[in-house]
């Protein structure tokens, strides 16, 4: 393993970005998959949901600090100085339409610090957040808009159909991806159908999987449980017969009384090949270059999931991590194109919700 007082991060070069002479009609293609999937379900609901990650486990308050003393090269950012920010976190599951949780799929967490400071990234100009988009996977799925934009073809035509069949065939996945993990392995694919464990969503590490600036460099980030309470939970089995919101549920019980620490961790690219920004499917190889700690979070025990906050979180709030700072820009075609699919959505629930997006200027504390 790479001492990271000795990583020496690549700068990033405007080069490494290469943009297929098609990728505009690949992104129109992808906002408009999108935008099918979220109209069926404001059919279905009569309320506008995300398109993706609709159905929320837990919708939390908390702390993120910044630590003092960071090296130089990783002090960049929303993490350049030592601080405290106030966060929202919102914990979910991969589909656009709201399904019974034994029906399971990756889960993915979504950060926003609030008052940061700092240039930012074209059409936040009037915030001072930071957010971060993440699924408990170190790459993602797919290696290009393209091939991301077939797979979500695939599972749009999925969409309110059959919930029975999804739960059954959800038992039949997670027996399969059971099987190649005894083997080592591990299927994206299948833990995408439906196949992932039932384990609990607060004992997962998140990872952007996908990279973004990192002031003159370029990197990626993890979240990482490192409280005892959490710890205990990675890959814990959770009971979710007969509990179509059982991880909800589970979710809820922990913050009765237990306090919870993550710590953010980021890993900075050392080589282009190795560590690709046009290929979203390479898992960067942590030998080369660790994810160091740049950031502790904090949260207090709390209602975890009610519909107040889901009132004020799911309807009002968007997370998109083009929502930033100019040093934290996502790279990439599956981060390029996703970019108008963010806007698309959050502009949908506004507009159909009749409440507009709400970015939080300050502390303000989520009701219960």
């Amino acid at each position: 393993m790479a001492d990271p007082l000795m990583i020496q991060p690549l700068r990033f070069d405007p080069s490494f970005e290469q943009i297929p002479d098609d990728e505009a009609e690949t992104t129109r293609e992808l906002v408009e998959t999108l935008r099918s999937i979220i109209e069926t379900t404001y059919k279905d609901y009569g309320h506008a949901v995300r398109s993706v990650h609709a159905k929320s486990h837990g919708l939390l308050q908390g702390e993120l600090e910044v630590l003092a003393n960071l090296p130089p090269v990783y002090a960049q950012g929303a993490f350049a100085r030592a601080g405290k920010y106030p966060v929202v976190m919102r914990f979910s599951t991969n589909p656009g339409d709201i399904l019974d949780d034994g029906v399971s799929t990756p889960r993915g967490l979504a950060l926003k610090m609030i008052g940061v400071d700092g240039e930012r990234l074209p059409g936040s100009e009037d915030a001072v957040t930071q957010d971060f988009v993440m699924q408990n996977a170190p790459a993602f799925g797919a290696p290009t808009p393209k091939k991301f934009l077939g797979m979500l073809k695939m599972l749009a035509k999925t969409t309110d159909k059959a919930p029975g069949m999804k739960k059954a065939l959800s038992a039949v996945l997670r027996g399969a991806e059971s099987a190649v993990e005894a083997l080592g392995g591990e299927s994206p694919t299948l833990r995408n159908l439906g196949g992932h464990p039932k384990t609990h969503v607060l004992g997962e590490t998140y990872y952007t999987m996908v990279p973004f600036l990192y002031g003159p460099y370029y990197a990626k980030l993890s979240v990482v449980p490192v409280s005892a309470s959490l710890t205990a939970l990675t890959d814990a089995p959770v009971d979710l017969d007969g509990k179509p919101n059982g991880l909800r549920d589970a979710v809820n019980a922990f913050f009765v009384d237990n306090t919870a620490q993550w710590e953010v961790r980021v890993q900075l690219a050392t080589d282009l090949d190795r560590m690709p920004i046009e290929d979203a499917s390479v898992k960067w190889p942590e030998d080369e270059s660790p994810y160091v700690t740049v950031a502790r979070l904090t949260v207090l025990p709390q209602p975890a999931w009610t519909d107040a906050r889901a009132a004020v979180v799911d309807d009002r709030l968007a997370f998109s991590p083009w929502q930033g700072l100019s040093a934290h820009r996502p790279l990439g075609g599956v981060m390029r194109s996703r970019k108008p699919a963010y806007e698309m959505s959050s502009a949908f629930r506004g507009q159909h919700n009749g409440c507009p997006m709400h970015e939080p200027r300050s502390a303000e504390p989520l009701p219960d």
